[in-house]
């Protein structure tokens, strides 16, 4: 782990899906921030959705990666902490859509700032420290580690604690844990920010979510998982949806597990009625050997189930185990490899041609008279 104080650069919040996409930046949330100035409207009533037993004093701020679950769980252990300590905090999503700008957040007189999985763009943490007190930012992608030696010189209230081998949302869980057990002067403090029940189910979930964002993809059934868990991805608004930490803490892991299989099952079904008269590909001009394929041009939201479903004819017909779906792409001819089987590397193929991926999912655009040499028979 890395926690850099004197440097930083802007890293851009990862892209999220284009239909989860919000322009947060409102006249409505301009106001909501500008309020946290008067703390006599606010004493009574949190932000993120407190309740009354909120004091008035300092405001804080947190601001979290939208639509991300690493975003979304780090901003309920923020918002868990400040409830603990009766403090009151302004949470708000981020969009890379028309995003906050730093001077949006000046004249409310924010005594400390969290950034949640993510840095934001440009100089905007920076841009936050000159008139914030303690601006706090975590990350865990390597591309944002990777620009800190070109990062210029910054203040000394501005922290940037980046772990690679841990997702943001558990180091921010961590990192609110440690405080609340550093603050327990006040007995009446409870011993942790989740009771035993509900850290088990956040835990649960976090592993998935952070085998996901690590790039590991080492626990069982974690894509069926997932499948689930983009269901959930439109509830992650709190300003929208007032009611998002309470949804986080009740998603179990055994449920959305259920859930994403039978999802998969359905969706393999559907692609098998799909497969007819596949035909023979030679990858590579047979380079690198051959394979069956089909056209998909009205189905490509099931490519990756008519691929690995190929695949598996594929190798019963003595072919690769390799499952090629063809489908037309805003006038591009794109080629989806698929397999199954754990000793083929499907990534060789479509990098030798312009294209990328993983060994048992990758993709690759040909040109019309190239495909037709792949296709000759």
């Amino acid at each position: 782990m890395l926690r850099h104080r004197r440097n930083l650069g802007g890293v851009s919040s990862t892209a999220a899906a284009s239909s989860l996409r919000r322009a947060f930046r409102s006249a409505a949330s301009l106001e909501a921030i500008l309020s946290l100035s008067h703390p006599s409207k606010t004493s009574s009533s949190s932000s993120s959705g407190g309740g009354g037993d909120q004091e008035a004093g300092p405001a804080h701020l947190a601001l979290y990666n939208y639509p991300t679950f690493a975003g979304a769980y780090a901003a309920l252990a923020a918002d868990l902490f400040h409830r603990r300590l009766r403090r009151r905090l302004l949470v708000l999503p981020f969009s890379s859509v028309e995003p906050f700008r730093a001077e949006d957040f000046r004249a409310a007189g924010f005594h400390s700032c969290y950034l949640l999985d993510f840095i934001g763009p440009g100089n905007f943490a920076l841009e936050l420290s000159r008139f914030i007190p303690s601006v706090v930012a975590f990350d865990h992608r390597k591309s944002t580690l990777a620009r800190i030696p070109q990062l210029g010189r910054c203040l000394s209230n501005l922290e940037l604690r980046i772990d690679t081998g841990k997702c943001s949302a558990r180091a921010v869980l961590d990192y609110f844990s440690e405080k609340l057990a550093g603050a327990k002067s006040e007995s009446e403090l409870p011993e942790n920010l989740l009771c035993q029940e509900d850290g088990e189910r956040v835990l649960n979930v976090l592993k998935y979510v952070e085998d996901a964002d690590l790039r590991r993809w080492q626990l069982p059934n974690t894509r069926e998982f997932h499948m689930a868990l983009r269901d959930e991805r439109a509830k992650l608004n709190c300003v929208t949806n007032p009611h998002v930490f309470e949804q986080l803490l009740e998603l179990d892991v055994s449920e959305l597990l259920a859930r994403g299989e039978s999802f998969a099952q359905n969706r393999l079904e559907a692609a098998r009625k799909l497969i007819c008269n596949p035909f023979k590909m030679h990858l590579g001009r047979g380079l690198y050997g051959e394979c069956l394929a089909i056209r998909a041009d009205r189905n490509t939201e099931l490519s990756h189930e008519i691929g690995l479903e190929l695949s598996q004819m594929s190798a019963a017909a003595g072919l690769r185990p390799i499952g090629a779906v063809v489908f037309m792409q805003r006038g591009i001819l794109k080629i989806c490899l698929r397999t199954m089987d754990n000793t083929t590397n499907t990534a060789e193929i479509a990098k030798a041609y312009g294209g990328g991926g993983k060994p048992s999912s990758s993709s690759l655009a040909l040109r019309m008279d190239e495909f037709n040499a792949w296709t000759r028979d």
